[in-house]
């Protein structure tokens, strides 16, 4: 991660202003010059390492939120597969034919994930395109979570541009191109 001044200084000071401080009340709690902490917020400089555990504790936040400049920071947790998310969601497709449609186990387990997310998951395992949808919201799902596609791969698991192009603004979001 990357530190960008003006960014810190720019959380800083929304943070301060949502906790309704002063620069001058601040720089009292952290026993320094106002002036300290206007540089802070115009990205001149950064709090020293020595202060930031106060400085997140008289914000109520944390250091890495501090520094990020309160982006999420992105844990890398490895590089996944379109195509075996495509294949999960063909595998919930096909246990509907094998444990049969009305099977116990496989209304629970439909009925589950509708509500979790708000939808019809059954009628959208029936048609190819909201199909694709579940497994863009698949991939989305764990880009969130930190783990990484090759877009060039993700390409090629779609029929349908939307969901590819849905796909690729999260990946930029989440820097993970």
């Amino acid at each position: 991660m990357q530190i960008k001044n003006e960014k810190v200084g720019a959380q800083i000071a929304a943070l301060r202003k949502a906790k309704n401080l002063t620069q001058n009340e601040l720089g009292e709690r952290l026993q320094i010059s106002f002036q300290a902490v206007s540089k802070w917020e115009r990205g001149e400089t950064l709090p020293d390492t020595a202060i930031l555990l106060d400085l997140a504790n008289a914000l109520e936040t944390t250091i890495d939120n501090i520094l990020s400049g309160g982006e999420r920071a992105v844990n890398f947790k490895g590089k996944l597969a379109a195509k075996d998310m495509r294949d999960g969601i063909d595998a919930l497709r096909r246990a509907g034919y094998l444990l049969g449609a009305e099977n116990l186990i496989y209304r629970s387990a439909i009925e589950g994930i509708s509500a979790k997310v708000n939808t019809n998951v059954a009628e959208m395992l029936a048609d190819d395109f909201l199909r694709e949808c579940l497994v863009a919201e698949a991939i989305i799902q764990n880009i969130m979570a930190g783990y990484y596609f090759d877009l060039t791969e993700v390409r090629g698991a779609f029929k349908h541009d939307k969901w590819y192009n849905i796909v690729a603004e999260y990946a930029k979001k989440y820097a993970l191109v």
